[in-house]
């Protein structure tokens, strides 16, 4: 298995299976939205995304991440933002998820971010082992909140 950054030429492979994500968490799929949230970020160079692929091949996606900037005032540094990564049913138990994690790390490593962060279900917890194995801490230093922003 080969991890790549995706570009505008991934976004048919890459669709679908962020859709199946999506679907992981309960949202309607929306294929074509979906495909245009992912385009848009890809075009604007809003987020990064890697891309697990079989070794000699691109024709199939076995699992991704997105990654979007963020920056600490306390620390005056970049965060990477660790949103979204999903392995595909049929590629599970083959450490893909590993892989793509790793990948992050050395690219946040690489840009002299102080840390990266993500959130995941509180049921989720092959996820939660999955991001404490390759060094994610929970914090216990600060409570996070969300602000849902209803639109008119």
């Amino acid at each position: 298995m080969r991890i790549i950054k995706a570009t505008l030429e991934h976004l048919d492979l890459l669709t679908p299976l962020f859709v199946k994500y999506r679907e992981f968490y309960g949202e309607l799929s929306f294929p074509e939205s979906s495909r245009k949230f992912l385009e848009t970020r890809l075009r604007r160079d809003e987020s990064v995304i890697y891309l697990a692929v079989p070794d000699g091949s691109e024709d199939r996606i076995l699992g991704f991440c997105q990654l979007y900037p963020s920056y600490s005032s306390l620390s005056l540094k970049r965060v990477w933002i660790l949103n979204d990564i999903y392995v595909a049913e049929d590629a599970r138990r083959q450490l893909v998820a590993d892989h793509l994690l790793k990948t992050a790390k050395k690219m946040a490593r690489d840009t002299q971010a102080v840390r990266m962060r993500v959130s995941t279900s509180a049921n989720n917890d092959v996820a939660q082992k999955t991001y404490e194995s390759i060094g994610f801490r929970e914090d216990h230093e600060f409570k996070n909140y969300t602000l849902p922003i209803a639109s008119d």
